[in-house]
């Protein structure tokens, strides 16, 4: 049962491969790395970042002077080291969210193309004929605003952490 379960969803995503044109591929591709980076990020940010910030705050009150000029100046290099590693990846996160609208944009104008040449070698509007053409043109524009609207949120919600930490573990150091 699962073999067939298996083959038939595999069926279904190449169906949909076939329906929306090669620019799906693309597109896929650029989702996959966008949510193995935001997965990463989550991974980093509920089991390493503790431990990090733990022994960053240790290292902090271990120090006797914490008042000179120097001393502020280790804590806002300790507090930008934080915010880099909160922030890691992503920028690139951004660039596949805003990626994946132009990809669906680009399988649109691919699709338009075959319905004009479908028009063209036809030589009338001939509904059926076009429908590969259509479907090319509405598949990739959706596939594309789906997964840049779950990139978007995702990647605003790690923005969100990053910076709530980040002011957090600053006040860490004052106290």
């Amino acid at each position: 049962m699962d073999s067939l379960a298996l083959e038939q969803a595999i069926e279904a995503v190449s169906g949909f491969v076939e329906r929306g044109g090669e620019v799906l591929l693309v597109l896929f591709a650029v989702t996959f790395l966008m949510w193995t980076l935001i997965l990463e990020r989550i991974v980093y940010t509920r089991i390493n970042f503790p431990s990090y910030r733990k022994q960053q705050l240790a290292a902090w009150n271990a120090r006797e002077d914490k008042d000179s000029w120097y001393a502020h100046q280790i804590r806002r290099m300790m507090v930008a080291q934080v915010r880099e590693r909160l922030s890691h990846a992503t920028a690139m996160i951004k660039t596949c969210v805003a990626l994946c609208p132009l990809l669906g944009l680009m399988g649109t104008v691919t699709g338009m193309i075959e319905v004009f040449d479908v028009m063209a070698v036809a030589g009338n509007g001939n509904p059926r004929a076009m429908a590969s053409g259509v479907s090319m043109a509405t598949i990739p524009t959706m596939a594309g605003m789906v997964a840049a609207l779950s990139g978007l949120y995702f990647s605003a919600q790690l923005k969100n952490y990053a910076t709530a930490e980040t002011q957090r573990f600053g006040d860490q150091l004052n106290s």
